[in-house]
């Protein structure tokens, strides 16, 4: 029990080793042998010393030795490449050194003013003070210039080697081996498979006639054989658990419960069969009388190939579930998804065996056979994955037959199955021509690439159920998700180009350029430069949030300003507190601002000729916020449109017609126009009530009435009084005008209304008449329509006479002269 024990710690203790020698396997098979990272690449950064620059020189020589002579072994020139990046790491650290000191002296010295010219004196301690400064900066700038040019030097160096690493690999790629299809090249494979047959055979057949490794064989037996039962249990049986137990639970709980619990548990459909099998074979390694071969086997080839089979077989229950599912990752019938399942366990043996044939047959013993042996399962494989990429485009087929539309997901599919199925049929083409390499660099990336965007995918889908379990919103209705869904795509990138044939050594190159940064101007601007940018940036406009909304809520109800100036305090504090955030976060980066006045002088150029309607409206912004012609909340008329102001912007002010529509009217068009303000600065407003009554009316008793009817209006002023004007004597009336001045102009409408009504009643009440138009219809000869005349006999000469018209002179004569 003890050493069952102490198994389990072993295991748990190389448990990250496995996965990190798995995940090896798996970028080799994908990459094509791609190296794996050193040590020294993957160590943390660290506090560098400062760099011993004559140390450095002897090293640099003697690297430019080996990088010369053509002979230097790839291994070597990855050890020498380590030793080189260690040392830029150094000297970039290195640049950075007596910054703040450098930029207080140059202040100082601007503090100065300039040198005088020849003809012109200064007083002595001026010039004094003046060559001292210049000294200091000059003997505090000279680490920083030697470090920048020993880690130009370096880089050079890493430049050349990497150079010379890639174009290896490329004509190790590139290089043709013996075609599989010459049936004399099938002996050779058959005879090295033969022959690491016999050598296993023979290593276990050493085992077997040696007492002492028998004994101990015989006293692991037991232990190996429990531990085998586990394996078998976790593999045959835990994962047939685990699933009917996620079916379930995403058979009774709403969507984004059931993603949310069933997809952690339905890892231990990897998990427990991967420590199962480890631990099955590590206690049959641990037994330690295996020869080379099959230690190899055990431990680098079945370890590995087990974490990877597991995982294929666990995407395949996700993206090609049994069950149909409310959310798929695939639309797909559930004869295809069969069909997916099953070509994904082939695809789980075949790697198995492509991981077994890497562990004990080597190419430097056998030479180019090898490219025979893994001829089969590069077709297979090749196969696999052309099938794999039509069932990706069927699926973007049906999506995009059920949305009508094809979306970026559905094309995004369509592309990746497209892809798929070209370099499927392309890898075993090009391995049957003799180009195994480049033929096996067609079709394993390629399926590593899907499985590892079939993770993404999934984790992706877990993200935004998340997001909706915690704070109930749909995936569509949130932007969180969305964000973090990219953030995941970004992050797989690297992973990919492993696969695809980079090295680690590439990967930190990149790293390593973005943490450098680029210059501007006197200015190196690095990653950390735009943290502190976002970071100041960030609080300053919080501050600036936060003191609108007490301005808002706290500060200006308590004053006398009217709505329209509170906005335009709120918005001005907006505007400033943002310039001054951009200002502080530029300044805190050590951007110098100086440099960019050039810059600046040729964007104000530009901004002049192509954005200058943006700027007007820009600039009438500003000036509708500080003079306030029109405030939020007027009632105003401008180019035919009235309504009220909603909101005023830099660009554009929306106004809210009483149609309840908005409309967009440019800020240019608000200063430069003529626009009338009904209650930007006084709410007292008149109104002209027309009336016409009939002739024969007193008009002095109209007027009476009418002033009464206005008076009783309580929003009708009485200083200065309503006013009755009799304006003149119509076609049908005598017409009267009633102007009063209201209090409030916003109720204009519903006061005429009102008075309108009174003016009924009351000239119902007075008998006083109100005329509408009337007209007389006057027959002069009315006998004609009661005694019409009789009809008119026409002749035959009267009648119309067919054929050509006659001509006008014809038609003209007198018939009397022809008689």
């Amino acid at each position: 029990m003890l050493r069952v024990l102490a198994l389990l710690s072993v295991m748990l203790l190389a448990a990250p080793a496995a996965m990190a020698q798995s995940a090896w396997w798996l970028g080799g098979v994908a990459g094509g042998g791609a190296a794996t990272p050193s040590l020294d690449d993957m160590q943390p950064n660290v506090a560098i010393p400062a760099p011993d620059y004559e140390e450095w020189s002897k090293f640099a020589a003697s690297a430019e030795e080996r990088i010369e002579a053509l002979g230097t072994p790839s291994e070597e020139l990855d050890r020498l490449r380590a030793d080189l990046a260690g040392w830029r790491e150094r000297f970039l650290a290195a640049q950075d050194g007596n910054r703040t000191r450098i930029e207080t002296l140059r202040t100082q010295l601007a503090a100065l003013g300039p040198a005088p010219a020849e003809s012109d004196s200064e007083p002595p301690e001026i010039t004094a003070r003046r060559a001292e400064l210049a000294e200091q900066l000059s003997r505090l700038q000279a680490p920083g210039i030697a470090a920048e040019e020993a880690f130009r030097r370096a880089d050079g160096l890493i430049r050349e080697i990497d150079g010379i690493l890639r174009s290896r690999d490329t004509d190790e790629l590139l290089r043709r081996s013996p075609t599989p299809l010459n049936p004399g090249n099938l002996l050779g494979a058959v005879v090295t498979l033969t022959q690491v047959g016999a050598d296993l055979w023979a290593e276990t057949l050493a085992v077997w006639t040696d007492a002492e490794k028998r004994a101990a064989v015989i006293g692991a037996l037991p232990l190996v054989l429990m531990l085998m039962a586990v394996a078998l249990v976790a593999v045959l049986r835990v994962r047939l658990w685990i699933d009917r137990f996620t079916r379930a639970i995403q058979a009774r709980l709403p969507l984004a419960w059931a993603e949310v619990v069933a997809f952690p548990l339905s890892l231990g459909q990897v998990i427990l069969p991967v420590l199962g099998v480890s631990l099955f074979l590590t206690s049959v390694i641990e037994i330690g009388v295996w020869g080379p071969l099959t230690t190899a086997l055990l431990g680098q080839a079945l370890i590995g190939a087990a974490i990877v089979a597991f995982l294929i077989l666990w995407i395949a229950a996700h993206i090609f579930p049994v069950e149909d599912r409310a959310e798929q990752v695939l639309m797909l019938s559930a004869e295809r998804r069969a069909e997916g399942r099953l070509h994904l366990g082939f695809l789980a043996l075949i790697l198995t065996a492509r991981a077994v044939v890497d562990a004990v047959v080597d190419p430097g013993r056998f030479g180019a056979v090898v490219s025979i042996i893994y001829f089969p399962l590069t077709v297979v494989s090749g196969l696999l994955l052309l099938r794999l990429g039509q069932l990706l485009r069927q699926s973007a087929e049906n999506e995009i037959a059920a949305l009508d539309t094809p979306g970026f997901r559905s094309r995004l599919i369509a592309i990746l199955g497209k892809a798929a199925a070209i370099l499927g049929l392309l890898g075993p083409v090009l391995a049957a021509i003799g180009y195994a390499g480049l033929g096996a660099m067609m079709v394993y990336p390629a399926l590593a690439s899907l499985g590892l965007l079939a993770v993404v995918a999934l984790v992706q889908r877990l993200v935004s159920h998340t997001y909706a379990l915690v704070f109930g919103k749909g995936d569509s209705d949130a932007l969180i998700p969305v964000l973090i869904n990219f953030v995941l795509t970004l992050a797989v990138l690297p992973v990919l180009a492993l696969f695809w044939g980079a090295r680690w050594a590439d990967i930190l190159e990149l790293w390593l350029r973005f943490r450098e940064g680029f210059r501007l101007g006197e200015t190196r601007i690095s990653p950390s430069d735009f943290v502190y940018f976002l970071v100041i940036f960030g609080l300053l406009y919080g501050l600036t949030r936060l003191l609108q909304s007490a301005l808002k809520t706290s500060i200006l109800p308590k004053t006398s300003l009217d709505t329209g100036g509170k906005n335009a305090i709120v918005a001005g504090v907006g505007y400033i507190g943002i310039f001054i955030a951009a200002l502080a976060a530029i300044t805190s980066t050590g951007l110098d601002l100086s440099s960019l006045a050039i810059v600046a002088g040729a964007l104000s150029v530009g901004i002049g000729f192509g954005l200058q309607n943006i700027v007007s409206n820009f600039v009438s912004g500003i000036i509708l916020l500080i003079e306030r012609p029109v405030a939020e909340g007027d009632w105003i008329q401008a180019g035919g449109v009235q309504g009220r102001v909603k909101s005023i912007s830099v660009r554009s002010t929306r106004i809210e017609t009483f149609d309840r529509t908005d409309v967009i009217v440019p800020n240019a068009d608000l200063i430069s126009g003529t626009v009338t303000n009904w209650t930007g600065f006084n709410l007292t407003g008149r109104i002209i009530v027309p009336v016409g009554v009939a002739y024969g009316s007193d008009t002095r008793k109209v007027a009476r009435v009418l002033r009464e009817i206005a008076e009783e209006q309580p929003l009708v002023m009485l200083d200065p009084a309503p006013v009755v004007l009799f304006m003149g004597f119509g076609a049908s009336s005598m017409d009267f005008e009633l102007r009063v001045i209201l209090r409030d102009i916003n109720f204009g409408m519903s006061v005429r209304s009102e008075i309108n009504h009174g003016i009924a009643l009351r000239f119902a009440q007075e008998g006083i008449e109100i005329p509408f138009p009337q007209q007389d219809l006057w027959l002069r000869n009315p006998e004609a329509i009661s005694n019409p005349p009789p009809p008119k006999v026409v002749t035959d000469l009267e009648k119309p006479q067919k054929g050509p018209p006659a001509p006008i002179n014809e038609l003209l004569r007198d018939p009397l002269e022809e008689s």
